[in-house]
C-alpha cells in the first residue's frame, strides 16, 4: 500500500442508522500521521462502502472533544442547539462541532472549515437520538488512542 493511501490501524465500533446505513468510528493512519476517522457507510444491492459523508480529526482534536460529547445530557430533548467548539486540524483548517436541526432533526454536526471560504463539504450529521452510542464511540476512541501501542520487533 502507498504512503500516500489511508490505511486502517484500528477499527473502534459502528452504531446503526435508517436503510442499511451505519456510522463508523476508526483510527487511520495517512502519510504517517494517525486519524480519527468518523464516515457513514451504505450497504445496498447496487453498492457497499464508505460515503462521502464523514470528517477526520486528529487525535488531539478528538481528546479535546470527547469530554465536551460526553457532558452532553443523555436525553436528546435537553441537549441545547450551539456550537460546542472550533478545533484547529492544521492551519487555516478547523473542524467546528454543534448541535443543530437539519431537515427536521436535531443532530451533532462535525464540519470543517477553511478560513478563506468558510465551511468544506467535508464533514457528518449524527442524529441525536443515537447520543449514548455516540458517546459510547467518542469514548472507545478516546480509549484507544491512549493505550500504549505494542512494541514490533
Amino acid at each position: 500500500m502507498s504512503e500516500s493511501s489511508f490505511t486502517l490501524l484500528r477499527d473502534i465500533g459502528s452504531f446503526s442508522l435508517e436503510n442499511g446505513e451505519e456510522v463508523r468510528f476508526s483510527i487511520d493512519a495517512y502519510r504517517g500521521y494517525r486519524y480519527v476517522s468518523v464516515r457513514r457507510y451504505v450497504s445496498s444491492d447496487t453498492f457497499a462502502g464508505a460515503t462521502r459523508d464523514g470528517i477526520t480529526m486528529t487525535p488531539e482534536i478528538l481528546r479535546v472533544l470527547e469530554p465536551l460529547v460526553a457532558a452532553l445530557p443523555d436525553d436528546p430533548a435537553a441537549v441545547k442547539d450551539g456550537p460546542l467548539g472550533k478545533f484547529a486540524k492544521r492551519p487555516g483548517i478547523c473542524v467546528v462541532a454543534s448541535v443543530g436541526t437539519f431537515r427536521g432533526r436535531r443532530g451533532l454536526d462535525l464540519r470543517q472549515w477553511q478560513e478563506d471560504c468558510g465551511f468544506t463539504k467535508k464533514g457528518i450529521w449524527l442524529p441525536l437520538e443515537k447520543l449514548p452510542d455516540i458517546k459510547r464511540l467518542f469514548a472507545a476512541t478516546k480509549d484507544a488512542l491512549d493505550e500504549k501501542p505494542e512494541d514490533i520487533f
